[in-house]
């Protein structure tokens, strides 16, 4: 698709943009409504388990390329830190910290990310992105001390965010890991992560049980097939006919579909002090990490649910593109 063209998407591209939003923001919905029954380490280790055994069972049936080499083990890498360390303790914060909050802070990835590349050497320090970050930390005390006085634990908060420092990092790793299949490279981290959650579960006591109840079943599966294969399906097509720097956007978005959903299916307060704070952290990462985008930035989310917008950059810049751009630059 021609630049002129991707800048206009069209119908079923925009369908699929807001289908990504919509399914991320219910992600957060689903995992509490999880771990509400289930054990989060054993919640967390099923999701991906039966995530990544379905997206390698799809990649093998249509013979997509299997990462190999350098590219087979930047993909373990990439998964233990994408998905067992950030998700081992999101899955066991989201039992105390409201599912809106959480996504609130999940939105800081991007700025996180900026910044651990810079300390990688990955990219030189830029005022924008410092801006952006006073910005969105101004904005997460704001809504730190608003949960607090709500009786949220502040170790709970922590736990979120030393997640989203693991996703953050996930993305750093990847630009350092020879490009490979999207889909092969997620599959591959979704079993290395979810193993690695399965054996601390088994480690720290945790029961291994099946949900007992049609709603959690139902969340499970959600997580499983559309918060995880589904969306990441999704996101990919909105890249290749879309702009990779629009559709990144999902990012700011996505706490806007969890807050009002927490609020209908949880009775999670809003107050206008959390609002005001969440509204302050989107503003701080839309000028850190989107505001007149540097083309080379590595600011990007490495979620299962939606990996990282410069994976698909345009191929006239190299090595810009993580991991999981696929052979070409364009999955």
């Amino acid at each position: 698709m021609a630049a002129a063209d991707a800048a206009r998407p069209d119908r079923l591209t925009i369908l699929a943009f807001l289908a990504v939003v919509v399914l991320g923001g219910s992600n957060a919905i689903a995992v509490k409504a999880s771990v509400a029954e289930l054990d989060p380490l054993w919640s967390a280790a099923a999701r991906f388990l039966a995530a990544g055994i379905l997206l390698s069972a799809g990649v093998l049936l249509t013979r997509r390329p299997i990462p190999r080499g350098k590219s087979f083990s930047g993909a373990i890498l990439y998964g233990l830190f994408a998905f067992a360390g950030s998700y081992g303790f999101i899955y066991f914060a989201i039992r105390d910290v409201p599912a809106g909050t959480v996504m609130v802070l999940i939105s800081l990835v991007p700025l996180f990310t900026f910044g651990l590349a810079i300390l990688h050497g990955q990219e030189r320090f830029h005022a924008q992105g410092l801006v952006g970050a006073s910005i969105a930390l101004g904005g997460v005390a704001v809504v730190v001390a608003d949960q607090l006085g709500a009786a949220v634990p502040f170790g709970s908060l922590l736990l979120v965010l030393v997640g989203v420092v693991f996703v953050a990092e996930s993305g750093v790793i990847l630009k350092w890991v020879p490009r490979a299949d999207p889909f092969a490279t997620n599959g591959v981290g979704m079993l290395a992560g979810g193993g690695v959650l399965a054996m601390l579960s088994v480690a720290s006591g945790e029961t291994s049980a099946l949900p007992a109840t049609v709603g959690v079943w139902a969340a499970v599966g959600y997580l499983v097939v559309g918060g995880s294969i589904v969306m990441f399906g999704l996101y990919l097509f909105a890249l290749r006919r879309w702009t990779a720097s629009a559709v990144s956007y999902v990012t700011l978005l996505m706490p806007m579909v969890t807050v009002p959903f927490a609020a209908v299916l949880f009775g999670e307060q809003i107050s206008p002090t959390f609002v005001a704070g969440g509204a302050v952290v989107l503003v701080g990462v839309y000028v850190g990490a989107f505001l007149k985008i540097r083309p080379r930035r590595s600011s990007a989310i490495s979620l299962p649910e939606c990996l990282p917008p410069d994976a698909c950059a345009e191929p006239a810049m190299p090595s810009v593109g993580l991991a999981a751009a696929g052979t070409t630059g364009r999955p």
